[in-house]
């Protein structure tokens, strides 16, 4: 993908992925550590967390197409690094938010109104044991993903800006 309206896709797309991202781990997080918020935000969260995954190949890839029509420096090959980081951080986000979201449904669907039992479960929806472990998984694999989101926004900006601006104002200002 190379330009949107004239400008490089890339610096389009990656707004998506820095508002998308933590977003979806945020909501992971809450839905490993809330019920209540599980009941209503695993089905969505599971839907935004695969869409992010889907949108970080897009995102690269215009990357890429934008990285051989800039001059390159070290700020934009530590930019690229890192940005190649990211798929690594959003599928775990995704798997998790799926796994929340299907032991949420295995929950719902596996009584009926008199609390008997109506179909197998596969991914112990009522263990308590089984929800920690998730929500402690939940938490890390958040803050792995904040944290990358961070770095690679970080390192393009500079890559972008980094003596291309004026600390004085231009006359007129």
């Amino acid at each position: 993908m190379g330009t949107v309206n004239g400008l490089p896709a890339h610096i389009l797309l990656v707004h998506a992925i820095v508002v998308l991202l933590p977003l979806a781990a945020l909501l992971l997080v809450l839905t490993a550590v809330w019920p209540a918020a599980r009941r209503r935000f695993a089905g969505p969260n599971a839907i935004l967390s695969v869409i992010v995954v889907a949108l970080v190949p897009v995102t690269t890839s215009a990357g890429e197409w934008l990285e051989h029509r800039v001059a390159e420096t070290a700020l934009l090959r530590d930019h690229t690094e890192l940005g190649d980081t990211a798929a690594w951080v959003a599928i775990p986000v995704a798997l998790l938010a799926l796994l929340i979201w299907w032991r949420q449904r295995e929950a719902t669907a596996s009584t009926d109104a008199a609390g008997t039992a109506r179909r197998r479960t596969y991914l112990a929806p009522l263990s308590v044991t089984t929800t920690r472990i998730i929500a402690v998984l939940a938490i890390v694999v958040a803050g792995a993903a904040g944290y990358d989101t961070y770095r690679i926004g970080d390192s393009g900006a500079k890559a972008s800006w980094t003596g291309n601006f004026s600390s004085t104002a231009t006359e007129g200002d």
